[in-house]
């Protein structure tokens, strides 16, 4: 996989000047009037499904096939996935969802549909919100998949500090008196004479 380059391997269409960005194209509106919309308002080729997913799928202009990207947890990871694609497949003059998807995004070794759909999976892994890895392993846990010792949460931090225990000797570090400090063990006058004169 290439990173920022073109498929041949060159770098000369990393830069997004040479890029449209879907914000300044505006999309054509659907044929769809009795059905519910499910595209989505702002990113280009991504759709929604039932339970809070999101699909991406882009039309091959050199076969018209469709080429299935996947179905994503978040627009954003399916928006980036869309990115990939059309930059495969249409080069600088692909319109992006994102301006900075030119030089960050892995791009295919080829044009085929699988390497397309791997680097596309690729790149929205790499967007995955952090709290959508952790319920990922809690349920991996939960299955049994990775031991719990590799998980990290709340809970194994608060065994570790023995919470209770802390809370409590805070509360009597606030009921002690201050010790004497060396402010006043000097004289008033003295404190103020060194005060304005130095």
């Amino acid at each position: 996989m290439v990173i920022g380059g073109d498929v041949n391997g060159g770098v000369g269409d990393t830069w997004p000047e040479n890029h449209q960005l879907a914000a300044e194209v505006p999309k054509k509106r659907t044929g769809r009037k009795v059905f519910r919309e499910t595209r989505h308002p702002v990113y280009r080729g991504v759709r929604s499904r039932k339970g809070d997913k999101w699909v991406c799928e882009l039309r091959d202009p050199h076969t018209a096939t469709r080429v299935w990207l996947g179905t994503h947890p978040t627009p954003e990871m399916a928006a980036r996935a869309h990115d990939v694609a059309a930059l495969a497949f249409r080069g600088k003059s692909a319109c992006l969802n994102f301006a900075d998807s030119a030089w960050r995004l892995p791009r295919p070794a080829s044009t085929v549909a699988e390497d397309v759909r791997r680097a596309a999976a690729e790149a929205a892994e790499m967007f995955r919100p952090a709290v959508e890895e952790a319920a990922r392993l809690q349920s991996e846990v939960a299955e049994g998949l990775c031991p719990p010792s590799a998980s990290y949460g709340v809970e194994g931090e608060l065994e570790v500090v023995d919470l209770p225990r802390l809370l409590s000797e805070m509360a009597e570090g606030l009921l002690l008196s201050p010790p004497p400090s060396y402010v006043e063990s000097c004289n008033a006058e003295e404190r103020d004479w060194w005060l304005w004169n130095n």
